[in-house]
């Protein structure tokens, strides 16, 4: 174990049940994918454990809150971060839980709202 890492549980959503723990050597947060026993699910929530010691609490362990997915085939990336769909629509939500109102599943490419995004100097 790195001491950077922490002891992460994965937890399921719907039926709410313990998947498992694991050690990550990275952060993820709602949006993002994880890989987990053969399985990929999308982080829905991220919460943090703390333990009381020595008169100070301290990150003892963090809980993800998961669901079933399968990693989309249509991602941006805005400002360092990846969202659903493309985002230069107008209707892209800029979201890496949702990609639009108008079309929520894609794909974008067949939608038939797509408007390309007016970006004013």
């Amino acid at each position: 174990m790195e001491p950077s890492s922490l002891p992460t549980e994965v937890l399921l959503t719907h039926p709410r049940k313990s998947l498992g723990k694991v050690y990550l050597d990275w952060n993820p947060q709602p949006g993002a994918y994880l890989d987990f026993k053969d399985q990929t699910y999308a982080v829905l929530e991220r919460r943090h454990r703390y333990q009381l010691k020595a008169g100070r609490y301290h990150l003892s362990k963090v809980a993800l809150y998961v669901q079933t997915a399968q990693r989309p085939a249509e991602r941006s990336l805005i400002d360092g971060r990846w969202v659903l769909g493309d985002a230069s629509c107008r209707f892209n939500a800029h979201s890496e839980l949702l990609r639009c109102a108008v079309n929520p599943f894609g794909p974008c490419d067949r939608c038939h709202a797509f408007e390309r995004a007016v970006i004013e100097d």
